[in-house]
């Protein structure tokens, strides 16, 4: 019991480690064009954002929701939503170009959930352009995983599920 005690607390501190230094990566590679994508005027709509305990329960349910992880791939080896898949930051050529690629093989019609959780939502570079690509592309039922300060914060340190690793 002991163990297994130790053995959770070093994932923890593992996958915040792991987030910070994602963090600071990523902060450093912050640009100009991303910071513009990220501006007030291109947000997402109410309607669209998903709650991180609303998504948890769906999670459980018989229509899981696909998760896609639009964020840097350190912040994603370190914590992730269970069974999401991983398409690289959106607000790069190499994310973008990835997502739409797995994109076009997937339904429109299916039930999509974007999150990144890098920084503060209001600031993120990744979630408005992988919402703009994928709203524009057809999706119909597409949502974003709402976390107002980070992926940490706002899922892992709530005790909702995450996986490690790739």
């Amino acid at each position: 019991m002991m163990q297994e005690r130790l053995s959770r607390a070093r994932i923890s501190v593992v996958a915040a480690a792991l987030f910070l230094l994602a963090f600071i990566i990523f902060a450093h590679g912050y640009t100009a064009r991303a910071a513009s994508q990220a501006s007030a005027s291109d947000d997402i709509p109410a309607d669209k954002l998903v709650q991180p305990d609303e998504l948890a329960k769906q999670l459980k349910g018989d229509n899981k929701p696909t998760v896609v992880c639009v964020g840097p791939r350190a912040l994603y080896n370190g914590a992730h939503i269970p069974g999401a898949l991983y398409h690289g930051p959106a607000s790069t050529d190499a994310g973008m170009n990835d997502l739409t690629d797995w994109a076009r093989s997937v339904s429109k019609d299916t039930n999509v959930v974007i999150y990144c959780g890098c920084c503060p939502f209001s600031r993120c570079p990744n979630v408005r352009p992988a919402f703009k690509a994928l709203t524009q592309m057809g999706f119909t039922h597409l949502k974003v995983l709402a976390l107002p300060d980070n992926f940490h914060t706002d899922w892992t340190a709530q005790g909702l599920p995450v996986e490690t690793g790739k």
